[in-house]
């Protein structure tokens, strides 16, 4: 208990790390994830194809080496100055991207095909029936499954400590460095871990609850 009150402001800082590294990624990986799904159903070939190979790429390729390409490749490459979060936030985004992509490409497929094809029927372009057709039915399979990822989005978040980040995992191990009890210290960390991910838990069930009763 005395390593928590004791040390509380970095307690603080690190969940706060956490939760800003966690929003920031789920935002960009969202975003992303909803674009190269629209690729993978795509009716253009060269953008299946490119929806397809983003997908691969990235959901075979470790989240450390992600980071690793994001630390000491990008800043030397294309954006000298970045700042440690932002790189953290592409890293976990770009990583997050292709499981959130599947998901909805699996909500998509649960739309019947003749929705697109009464709409492509009365003139609506490919765009315009993914929009307004599409994706908002599909928006209730996709819940479920965005609950886990983004849950696990904020398990990895962890890999950002070794990155110059403030966050939870990097106090655990300056506080470890330090001489305090690691058991403690592993117990105030799995709590703090243990409230984000509920929040993000309960936050996903009212909106399961909410589409329900709209439906």
């Amino acid at each position: 208990m005395n390593v928590l009150l004791d040390h509380l402001p970095e307690f603080r800082d690190g969940f706060l790390g956490t939760l800003s590294i966690t929003a920031a990624s789920a935002a960009l990986a969202l975003v992303l994830g909803i674009l190269i799904a629209g690729f993978r159903v795509s009716p253009i070939p060269p953008l299946r194809a490119f929806g397809t190979g983003w997908v691969m790429l990235l959901r075979n390729t470790p989240l450390t080496l992600l980071f690793l390409v994001a630390f000491f490749v990008v800043p030397q490459i294309l954006f000298p100055g970045t700042s440690p979060f932002m790189l953290a936030t592409l890293a976990l985004g770009f990583y997050t991207s292709s499981f959130v992509c599947e998901a909805v490409r699996s909500g998509i497929n649960t739309v019947p095909l003749g929705q697109a094809e009464a709409a492509r029927s009365i003139g609506m372009t490919f765009l315009q029936t993914l929009r307004l057709i599409i994706l908002p039915q599909a928006t209730r399979t996709v819940v479920p499954p965005l609950s886990s990822i983004f849950i696990a989005l904020t398990k990895n978040s962890a890999v950002a400590g070794a990155f110059s980040n403030t966050e939870l995992f990097n106090i655990s191990k300056l506080l470890s460095d330090r001489g305090f009890a690691i058991g403690w210290i592993f117990l105030w960390i799995a709590l703090a871990y243990l409230i984000i991910t509920f929040a993000i838990s309960g936050l996903f069930r009212l909106l399961e609850r909410r589409l329900e009763v709209a439906r």
